[in-house]
């Protein structure tokens, strides 16, 4: 996957070690020496200033080479000179030989002044421009940006996406990491970019090449979440870490289905209970037949309801989870209730609380009189009626007692039933033909 690079404008991060020559100058001790020194410093210093770097390599290589301890600019500069001679030379052996120059002259000041932490990074950065597309040098501004790391604590939030973008090279070269270092890396990376955004920064141009960095290795889908994070998640189910790991991949990839994403959740939800938590726990109950659970999550699902539509939802799903355990009529109190709270859902409720009229005639039928058996399909038809469902109000219909039925037991239409049984509703008469 081609990745479209955002890593461009980090060359201002650099120009703050380019500081002025300091104090503390060691110049030789012979007086010709000296006098060459003082030379060749001002000659390079001079082609520097007017930017003819590959002129001003040849007197700071003698300087080097001779007075390395003469001052600390020389180090400094000489980045400066070296960088600007490879971008100055066409053929690409001599370039090579500039760009290790950098690289070698960081290494030098360190070892001549011990204060790597302060331009570390500097030297990652370096590297990062010079060998990110070389298989055999790219793990070495790896190892300095966690150097910095090390040194440090941190690195700049704007060199975070170089960083990933090696990691994403050297698995692509050399698979160097298992998939779990790198989302390690990744979630490193991910934490310093929140403490920065918390302070105000904006951040989204480096998150965004995380992301794409992430996806174009393809470490991630639904069997990595459950096959491999899962048993750890598992194994140590105090990992909240892991948990919001596995419930951040979940949902990117969309792996809702997975014991790991549920287990995870649950964790979640256990720290952080809300509405939105129990709900999607409580639904993947039901998904697996977890009914007596799926009923105890939407329970405390209306106990963090914020508006009258959660608890509508929640009430409505609680009708459902009854009329599968076949507790009708507190399916049916559910149902009504999730009606009161939201008109929304009045034609769901009365259709699925005529459906369940229509499907109680045998077990409500006594046998004695059929007039009061089939006035069950009457209620229904009641029911669909204010659902606004004419076809179930015609198959509701299509069951009510005869006119014969009604002369046989002495009723007539327009008087008054109560259906009994667990529906308990007092309907109005009628006949089907």
């Amino acid at each position: 996957m081609k990745i479209k690079s955002t890593l461009l404008g980090l060359g201002a991060l650099l120009i703050a070690g380019m500081a002025q020559a300091q104090d503390g100058w060691n110049w030789p001790s012979d007086a010709a020496e000296e006098a060459k020194a003082r030379e060749f410093n001002a000659a390079y210093t001079d082609y520097m200033k007017s930017e003819q770097f590959v002129e001003a390599t040849k007197p700071l290589n003698w300087l080097l080479v001779n007075v390395p301890e003469l001052n600390e600019s020389i180090y400094i500069n000489g980045v400066k000179v070296y960088d600007g001679a490879a971008d100055a030379t066409a053929d690409e052996t001599q370039k090579r030989v500039y760009q290790d120059s950098v690289i070698t002259l960081y290494e030098k000041r360190g070892e001549l002044y011990n204060n790597e932490p302060k331009w570390i990074e500097n030297k990652a950065y370096y590297g990062y421009q010079y060998y990110k597309g070389d298989k055999d040098k790219v793990a070495e501004p790896i190892a300095d940006f966690e150097k910095a790391l090390e040194l440090n604590g941190t690195i700049n939030y704007q060199l975070t996406a170089a960083y990933f973008d090696l990691v994403y090279r050297n698995y692509a070269y050399n698979q160097a990491y298992t998939a779990e270092e790198i989302l390690a890396i990744h979630d490193k990376i991910n934490a310093m970019l929140d403490e920065e955004a918390a302070g105000g920064t904006d951040v989204s141009s480096q998150k965004s090449t995380l992301e794409q960095l992430l996806v174009a290795m393809e470490l991630i889908d639904c069997d990595f979440i459950e096959n491999t994070l899962g048993p750890k998640l598992a194994a140590d189910p105090t990992n909240e870490a892991l948990a919001d790991q596995i419930f951040q991949y979940s949902v990117q990839y969309k792996c809702y289905s997975s014991n790991a994403f549920l287990q995870a959740l649950e964790i979640k939800h256990a720290k952080e209970p809300s509405y939105s938590t129990s709900q999607v726990i409580a639904m993947r109950y039901v998904q697996d037949d977890k009914l007596a659970e799926a009923e105890e999550m939407w329970k405390q699902a209306l106990t963090l309801a914020e508006n009258d539509a959660q608890k509508a939802e929640g009430h409505m799903e609680l009708a459902t989870i009854y009329a599968k355990q076949g507790k009708k009529s507190s399916a049916r109190a559910e149902a009504k209730e999730a009606a009161n709270l939201d008109s929304e859902r009045t034609a769901d409720v009365y259709s699925m609380i005529a459906g369940m009229y229509m499907n109680s005639f045998n077990e409500c039928k006594g046998g004695t009189s059929r007039v009061k058996d089939y006035s069950i399909y009457i209620a229904a038809y009641n029911a669909y009626q204010r659902a606004g469902d004419s076809a179930g109000m015609a198959q509701a219909r299509s069951r009510f007692p005869s006119k014969e039925e009604l002369f046989t037991e002495g009723k007539q239409v327009g008087e008054t039933v109560n259906t009994g049984c667990w529906i308990g509703e007092t309907v109005t008469l009628a006949t089907r033909d």
